[in-house]
């Protein structure tokens, strides 16, 4: 398993997002690029140095530090899709290659390189920007019925990185709770929210609070 490709994005004018400016257009980078805790979320950005995150509201932050998206998926979808995907296209940050991110449980920690340590959080829900990027008909219904969005993760101890850096997983929690499976249950099988709340702490606070929601005591609690 390793760092396929490492990509930051600079904050580039769009017509197809809400924002002025987008930084979801990521170029692969030589590295070394500084990785480290950005700060929380609505304040922090991207915890890449370089790296550009123009939508503080909903991106970033410290939850979602790092996007990561494995080159076998991406792969997928150019045979689906009939076009090059370089890495980066999705607005990834970390191109894997040999690492199932969307069967990586939440809660899972991954070293990467000597001494950045990461830890799975949760999935990419896709939004308008990720749609007008693309320019693919139907994109956002097509991505969601896939249930393939890579990886949103937290910085646990920072680092230096660069393509070609071995990925080893550190940690592996004890739960069903994988990136896909949160994906459904947030997206097109809201009735997993319940048994998303077995990955913790280790889950997105909104995440959480959302699954939260969907049990009884959540929902009474909410309301009190």
């Amino acid at each position: 398993m390793l760092l396929l490709s490492l990509n930051v994005g600079r904050p580039r004018e769009a017509e197809y997002t809400a924002m002025t400016h987008t930084g979801i257009d990521k170029r692969p980078v030589a590295g070394p690029v500084a990785v480290s805790a950005p700060g929380p979320k609505g304040v922090g950005a991207s915890g890449l140095a370089g790296d550009a995150v123009c939508d503080l509201r909903h991106h970033g932050g410290n939850d979602q530090a790092v996007y990561a998206y494995a080159r076998e998926d991406l792969d997928g979808w150019e045979r689906e899709l009939g076009r090059t995907l370089t890495s980066g296209t999705f607005g990834e940050n970390l191109t894997t290659s040999g690492l199932d991110v969307n069967g990586a449980l939440i809660g899972e920690r991954w070293r990467i390189g000597a001494d950045l340590l990461l830890e799975v959080t949760s999935p990419r829900i896709p939004c308008r920007t990720f749609a007008g990027f693309l320019d693919e008909r139907g994109w956002l219904r097509r991505f969601t019925g896939a249930a393939l969005p890579g990886a949103y993760l937290r910085v646990i101890e920072p680092g230096l990185i660069s393509p070609g850096d071995p990925i080893e997983i550190a940690h592996r929690p004890e739960h069903e709770v994988t990136v896909s499976f949160l994906f459904r249950a947030q997206t097109t099988e809201p009735d997993l929210l319940p048994r998303v709340l077995a990955a913790g702490e280790a889950l997105h606070p909104e995440a959480y609070a959302k699954a939260l929601r969907r049990t009884d005591a959540g929902a009474r609690l909410m309301d009190a």
